[in-house]
């Protein structure tokens, strides 16, 4: 066979892009099987999904199963490409807080589809303190393949103000035992929790980087209606970061799980229609693009690091060479990068943006 040639390489990258992303079907558990509310929680809220139902609905396993796949039936159903990977998720609560029998429902239920062809596997979300061997056995025979850990932070005094429940060291024994019985293990910490400072996050993602979690997402803290946290803020106890100042900090937690190959694959919420019309957020950095503007700010500064130390000067200009995907995103909202770097380095003017598909993603190159 002969060799692949730059564009059918860059095409097959494509490709296995989009097909390594799965399709991801979410069954929605309302704060079920928590033991207590964490200071920034309130997951209908936080989800946009309010399900008012009486509690002993949600504690009767049948219900759970016909309701879980209802909810698979109907986000199925929006799925365009049959052949995409596709994993049912369970979120919004904590799945091994659930009683077991409702576990073994849920786990059947979503089996089903498994076992069909329709779906690939089965995720979910759960607390560092519910994992345990115990409730690890309750996974044999059923086709779970990613584990995700609210672990929130590594510091225990944050973690003790933001009413969590468990420990930093919880969190380094249920990450262990996940990656001992082979599941691919997700950490999601937070940014902005009571007591945190930005050395203190930057020590949380350090931790994290010890768990060699195989990704991460970072979600900032929100003041969201009817949480413990609207309380301490509306009486001066706490006082969320600023957008600018999430940014920030975000940007560098970002840079050294990049440095360590660790996947960031969310910063922030997911668009909510109660947080854009400010009916469900009483404060905090909110912004459905948090994602993009963290990353464009870190290129950013590897395209103001590039130009110093290329210190090229020539009548030409500048060209800085990024991947295809990261071109919007290097330039800014309006080119507001590409002012700011002109008005840095104006003897590197006019500076031009040059699409290399050869270019690391978030690398920024002057050639």
């Amino acid at each position: 066979m002969p060799p692949m040639t730059n564009g059918l390489r860059r095409l097959s990258r494509k490709r296995r892009d989009k097909t390594d992303r799965p399709f991801v079907v979410p069954v929605f558990l309302p704060q079920i099987g928590c033991p207590h509310q964490c200071v920034f929680c309130n997951q209908g809220a936080i989800t946009g999904k309010t399900l008012s139902l009486p509690k002993n609905r949600w504690m009767n396993p049948e219900f759970f199963a016909g309701y879980a796949a209802e909810e698979i039936d109907r986000h199925l159903g929006y799925r365009r490409d049959a052949f995409r990977k596709t994993e049912i998720s369970f979120y919004g609560g904590n799945f091994l807080g659930l009683k077991e029998n409702a576990i073994h429902r849920l786990l059947e239920t979503a089996s089903k589809y498994v076992r069909a062809g329709t779906v690939q596997g089965i995720r979910f979300s759960t607390r560092p303190d519910t994992v345990n061997p115990r409730s690890i056995a309750l996974l044999s025979g059923y086709p779970v393949q990613t584990v995700e850990l609210g672990v929130q932070s590594m510091d225990d005094s944050v973690l003790e103000r933001s009413a969590r429940g468990h420990s930093a060291k919880d969190s380094v024994l249920a990450a262990s035992l996940l990656k001992k019985n082979h599941y691919r293990t997700g950490l999601q910490m937070m940014v902005g929790l009571p007591g945190e400072c930005a050395h203190s996050a930057m020590e949380t993602a350090r931790s994290i980087i010890s768990l060699a979690p195989d990704f991460v997402r970072i979600y900032p803290v929100l003041v969201v209606r009817d949480s413990p946290l609207e309380h301490l803020h509306r009486r001066g106890l706490y006082e969320p970061l600023d957008l600018d100042g999430c940014i920030a900090r975000v940007k560098d937690l970002f840079a050294v799980f990049l440095e360590s190959d660790i996947p960031v694959v969310r910063i922030g919420l997911q668009a909510n229609e109660g947080f854009d019309s400010g009916g469900e957020l009483v404060a905090g950095p909110y912004h459905p693009a948090l994602g993009q503007m963290v990353v464009s700010e870190l290129l950013f500064d590897r395209a103001a690091g590039a130009i110093e130390a290329a210190g090229i000067v020539s009548e030409k200009g500048m060209h800085l060479h990024v991947h295809p995907k990261m071109i919007s995103t290097l330039r800014g909202q309006k080119n507001a990068n590409l002012r700011k770097l002109e008005r840095l380095f104006p003897k590197a003017v006019p500076i031009r943006v040059v699409s290399d598909p050869d270019s690391g993603l978030h690398d920024v190159a002057v050639k």
